[in-house]
């Protein structure tokens, strides 16, 4: 699994993620696998996802395809954007969509956090797509990001990045399917 946090403060917006690949009980680091990072860059946004591993590069080849602008700026843009994605996954990709009984949707069976300009955002893998004001994680470390993150955030001594980073430090520390080192990445809001 992954743990991948987004952090929006001061008029930064900073996403941040572990390195580590679990299958199984076999983990593979960053120092044995070049392709770790778990934050694509796409346009102006940057994606983070947790689900499965081969997701990273069905949205990597997904969107470097893709002939228009992608615009990830508002919660119905990435909506429209994940419905239209969800189609490709299932043929051109082979992704494998059951569901339950009791599921309203098919699953993408990925979710992704985003940061851009505009703010920061989460799309789970039923399609829900969520703005957030202040932080949010995803992933098998989530919960133990989300208690850094909240008790840290109100201190106003703390970047954003340093509570992104603290974060996933505290997943890698409480989740055995999260691991150092970290990627991160900042950019500026837009005023308004």
């Amino acid at each position: 699994m992954s743990t991948v946090v987004v952090v929006r403060k001061n008029g930064e917006a900073v996403i941040a993620a572990d390195t580590l690949t679990k299958w199984g009980a076999s983990k593979e680091s960053a120092a044995y696998v070049v392709n770790h990072e778990k934050i694509n860059r796409v346009g102006e946004n940057y994606l983070g996802l947790t689900g499965h591993a081969s997701g990273n590069l069905m949205l990597e080849d997904y969107f470097a395809k893709m002939r228009r602008e992608v615009r990830l700026d508002t919660p119905l843009r990435i909506f429209q954007t994940w419905v239209e994605m969800h189609s490709v996954l299932k043929e051109k990709y082979h992704l494998r969509a059951e569901d339950d009984d009791d599921d309203a949707v098919e699953s993408s069976r990925l979710s992704a956090l985003i940061v851009n300009p505009s703010g920061i955002f989460g799309v789970d893998s039923d399609r829900t797509v969520e703005e957030y004001t202040r932080f949010y994680a995803y992933g098998s470390g989530g919960d133990f990001a989300m208690g850094a993150m909240y008790a840290t955030y109100d201190d106003p001594s703390r970047s954003a990045a340093d509570i992104a980073r603290l974060a996933v430090e505290a997943a890698a520390d409480f989740d055995d399917a999260t691991g150092l080192p970290i990627t991160l990445y900042t950019v500026a809001l837009r005023a308004g």
